[in-house]
Parts: structure tokens; sequence; C-alpha cells
């Protein structure tokens, strides 16, 4: 499947005879469009060789109908989907049915008595907490980083180029050192 780059164009012509608007199909008017077949066994030497319909379909002679044959097979076919159907249904849904119904229910009582008696707790007790952490915090962690502060401010950066000790520009490699 390429890409056409030629442009063809299509027309059909048609006489203004053979176009007309009645119901009646235009080939019955021509008659016969396509010459009959050539008989290639004009003397039945291999008559025992043709093969008919009811040779296939093995209907008995007395009833060569063909809508006995198509009314029975559907009717066959429509009965096998209706039994498939009444034992899939018995076999697969019901029990998936089932399963899923209790998985729903043991959900819905974990949610219930567990996952939001824990939230409503911790909901109470979100205020205390809030207080308890505030005090600690004053306690211990503000203490330890004023003091961190001060000790870490005499720390000065210094760069060592050709001509000395300089304060760091960017780019530049620097030395520290802490005044004691």
């Amino acid at each position: 499947m390429g890409l056409e780059k030629e442009k063809s164009d299509t027309s059909i012509i048609m006489d203004e005879d053979e176009f007309n608007r009645s119901i009646e199909p235009i080939l019955s008017k021509q008659g016969k469009v396509y010459a009959a077949a050539q008989d290639r066994d004009p003397n039945d030497i291999n008559a025992h060789l043709k093969v008919g319909f009811e040779d296939v379909i093995a209907e008995p002679i007395s009833t060569h109908s063909f809508d006995r044959v198509w009314i029975g097979s559907h009717a066959a076919f429509e009965l096998v989907k209706f039994m498939f159907y009444r034992l899939l249904t018995t076999l697969l849904a019901v029990p998936m049915a089932f399963i899923l119904g209790l998985v729903f229910g043991v959900l819905s009582c974990i949610h219930i008595w567990l996952v939001m008696p824990v939230i409503q707790s911790f909901m109470m007790v979100l205020p205390s907490v809030q207080i308890v952490w505030r005090s600690l915090t004053d306690m211990f962690v503000t203490p330890l980083f004023h003091s961190m502060g001060k000790a870490l401010s005499s720390i000065q950066v210094w760069c060592w180029t050709d001509s000395g000790f300089t304060q760091p520009k960017d780019g530049q490699t620097s030395l520290i050192s802490a005044k004691l």
C-alpha cells in the first residue's frame, strides 16, 4: 500500500433511456447478459462423481426441503445457546456475585468498625498532640538550633589567590577557617 501520485478520472456515462426512475431493474430489459456455460460432460460419463446439495446435507429423499434444514439448525443453535447461557450463568455469574457480595460486606465492616473509629480518635487527640509537640519543640529543638547557629556563625570563608587571602567570588576555590 503505497502513496498513489497519479490522479485518475472516473466517470459514468449513461444514456437517458437506460436511466429511468421506475421500479423495474435495468437488467430485465436487456435480457441475458452472460452466455450459458458450456456443458463439459455432454455424454454424462462422470455422472457418478456429481454431488448435489442433498447428498451433503443427507436429508431423506422424501423431504427435499431446504426450509426444514435451516429451521432445524437454527432451532438447535438457539437451544444450545440458551443452555450454555444458563450453564455459564449458574457456574460463573452466581458464585462471582456471591464472592463479590462477601468482599463488599467485609470491606464495609472494616470501614465502619475499624477505619472510621481510628480516624475519629486521631481527630479528637490532635489538639493535645499539637500542644505537646509545640512544647517539645520549644524545650529541645529551639535551643539546639540556637546554639548551633551561634557556633557556626564564627566560621568565615576565605579564598586563596596569588595575591593572598580574599573574600570568595563565584567560581573560586575557598578555604574555611574558624575563629576560636
